[in-house]
């Protein structure tokens, strides 16, 4: 892979991380976009992307769990199921067609922000006392298979899960999704194992994106719970858009 192309790679992984880490994220789906056109294969280059978002959220989470903004025992409920979806979506993703796997990643991104931009009468309900376990169980689950699949860790599924279905403080979710979000970035790179993994861009993926998303979580928290999951919506349209652009042409 040519010099000036890994460079740029970094650069642009710098920048999500920056951006991600200011929003509470990961934003492995922007990432992957570009993972996706200079990587060697898709099923290698989405085990690369997530990878690099479990190491990004490792990052991230340090400053919110020091301001004790993790919801330690969700965490308990939520990594198990996680894991295991994430390892049974990212050992499925290696045996699905590069261009349907392309179109698999898009048509969920797009489905997934539409859902969050849709109109609503009713505001968001305000965090509960004690947030629904089962809930968290089956979200965890669900969105670590779904992830695991398309190379992601959907920290953009899981924060909009945490504070509609689970009933989570916006803050404590951002945290909360960060934490999990570590573990299944590491799930989903053992599942990735069997049918491979593009090593060149996980090392520089994880180089620009630590600094990235250290220097950017110093700042989360400055977006409201509605804005914050209008600006996922927007996020997910774009990458999704462009996943679906890619495999077709």
């Amino acid at each position: 892979m040519h010099g000036l192309v890994l460079i740029g790679v970094g650069i642009w992984c710098f920048l999500v991380a920056l951006v991600g880490g200011l929003l509470g994220l990961v934003l492995g789906n922007i990432r992957l976009p570009v993972l996706l056109l200079v990587g060697t294969n898709p099923a290698a280059a989405a085990g690369a992307n997530i990878a690099v978002s479990g190491l990004a959220a490792a990052t991230a989470s340090i400053t919110h769990i020091r301001a004790k903004r993790v919801h330690w025992r969700l965490v308990a409920w939520m990594l198990p199921p996680s894991v295991l979806g994430a390892i049974g979506g990212s050992y499925a993703s290696g045996r699905l067609p590069a261009q349907t796997l392309q179109l698999v990643i898009g048509s969920a991104l797009l489905v997934f922000g539409l859902d969050l931009l849709r109109p609503r009468r009713a505001p968001l309900p305000p965090p509960r006392e004690t947030p629904d376990i089962p809930a968290a169980v089956l979200a965890g689950a669900a969105i670590g298979a779904i992830g695991g699949l398309i190379g992601l860790i959907l920290s953009t599924l899981r924060v909009p899960a945490l504070i509609r279905w689970v009933g989570e403080d916006h803050l404590k979710a951002i945290g909360t999704n960060l934490v999990v979000g570590v573990a299944v970035g590491a799930a989903g790179l053992v599942g990735h194992l069997p049918t491979g993994v593009d090593w060149t861009l996980l090392g520089v993926g994880a180089a620009a994106s630590i600094p990235g998303a250290l220097i950017g979580s110093r700042f989360t928290g400055r977006l409201s719970a509605t804005a914050l999951l209008r600006a996922i919506g927007v996020i997910l349209l774009v990458s999704g858009t462009t996943t679906i652009l890619r495999a077709i042409l």
